[in-house]
């Protein structure tokens, strides 16, 4: 039954979200509709990234190059995202340097970057750097880690602000793989929502892949004193030193939530499900980047009674991560569902009576946002309307509970 429910949730998810699917299981763009990017993917849209960027924790910034494999389907440019960046050159496919314009900035969005392109263009080279204040970045001074040894930087992409560390075509209804170098100073460990090492490397360089395509604001990265420790053969855990043998203590069931996520909903398709504890001013409780969930470390409580955050994150990964909502009007679809699978995954792991004492909570959770909110708001319908608005204002329990 469970696995019937997913079939129907995949369908829903996509056909509610107003996309078209062809025989190939890509999207058809020539309807694409999303109110938070300037993108126009029906006339030309991106499908890998080879990034190679530098990390500067003095002035704080990124540098480098973004390299584009595109589709170009009519007309003469591709628009991407950007917020904050500054742009140096853009080149196409033999390396010679083409026009761009940069359009005026509106609020919560940032500007377009439109690249003219020729009918042959397949890939597009963006040479840029990011700015001291980008909101995706969080660069933390040593004194604000837990071990007080080395700087830390740490990304946070959902909804909107990729684009503010990347150029990229900022929509969750488009699906990209990529490939990433990253160098960092010597001795950090530098981990992506890609498949990670498990050691430091020597002089700071590191290489990632994910294979899988994923929506844009699941781009992650993070860099700092960090260690590895493995809790089951497809689950570890990346923590400071000082907190490493803690949250693998606290994250032990890990293995186990994926078999029984496995046994309800099929195949685990990232390979590995692993979670970093990153430091306390990470603004949530965790974020689902795929293949490493980002965590909060007041979630490591000495006694196990926090993990249904995990549980939630690791729901993502069917829920979210290989099928999501094509614009943030949509985003119930995303929490909704992963709120169902989590308290599923937690009846089987910890019994139904610890699952009803977290449904009592997300009611009272629900109930307290719909009197915030006022209870004749729009804003507690689950098909919203954020134009002109922060996506981030639909991120409450509305989204979460109700849906």
């Amino acid at each position: 039954m469970n696995k019937l429910l997913i079939g129907i949730f995949t369908a829903l998810l996509v056909g509610c979200a107003g996309e078209n699917v062809n025989n190939k299981g890509l999207f058809d763009y020539s309807e694409h509709d999303d109110p938070h990017s300037y993108a126009v993917p029906q006339q030309a849209v991106t499908t890998h990234l080879e990034l190679d960027i530098n990390l500067d924790f003095t002035k704080q910034i990124i540098s480098g190059i973004a390299s584009w494999d595109i589709v170009r389907k009519k007309g003469n440019e591709i628009v991407f995202d950007i917020s904050g960046l500054e742009i140096d050159r853009v080149t196409l496919d033999d390396g010679v340097e083409t026009e761009f314009e940069i359009g005026e900035e509106t609020e919560y969005l940032g500007k377009p970057l439109a690249i003219q392109i020729g009918r042959k263009t397949s890939k597009v080279n963006i040479e840029y750097h990011t700015s001291p204040g980008a909101a995706a970045l969080q660069w933390l001074d040593p004194s604000q880690t837990s071990g007080g040894s080395m700087p830390f930087l740490f990304t946070q992409g959902q909804a909107i602000l990729t684009r503010t560390w990347i150029p990229i075509q900022d929509s969750p209804g488009i699906r990209i793989t990529y490939n990433a170098k990253v160098n960092a100073p010597e001795g950090m460990m530098v981990v992506m929502s890609a498949a990670n090492p498990q050691t430091r490397s020597a002089d700071g360089s590191y290489s990632f892949e994910m294979k899988q395509p994923i929506p844009p604001y699941l781009m992650a990265l993070a860099a700092g004193d960090i260690d590895f420790k493995a809790v089951g053969p497809r689950t570890g855990v990346y923590a400071e030193p000082d907190m490493l043998e803690a949250a693998a203590w606290e994250f032990t069931d890990m293995e186990a939530m994926m078999d029984v996520a496995e046994n309800l909903y099929g195949p685990y398709a990232w390979d590995r499900y692993d979670v970093i504890v990153l430091p306390p001013s990470f603004p949530f409780g965790g974020m689902e980047n795929p293949r490493l969930t980002f965590a909060t470390p007041t979630i490591i409580a000495g006694d196990r009674s926090l993990v249904a955050l995990i549980a939630h994150e690791l729901a993502h990964s069917w829920s979210g991560n290989l099928v999501t909502n094509a614009n943030w009007n949509d985003f119930w679809l995303n929490e909704g569902f992963t709120v169902y699978i989590e308290k599923r995954i937690m009846e089987e792991v910890y019994g139904k009576p610890y699952t009803d004492m977290l449904s009592v909570l997300g009611y009272q959770d629900l109930v307290d946002d719909a009197e915030h909110l006022g209870w004749d708001s729009k804003d507690t319908h689950l098909k919203l309307d954020l134009k002109g608005r922060d996506p981030d204002e639909g991120m409450n329990d509305i989204a979460y509970e109700k849906g």
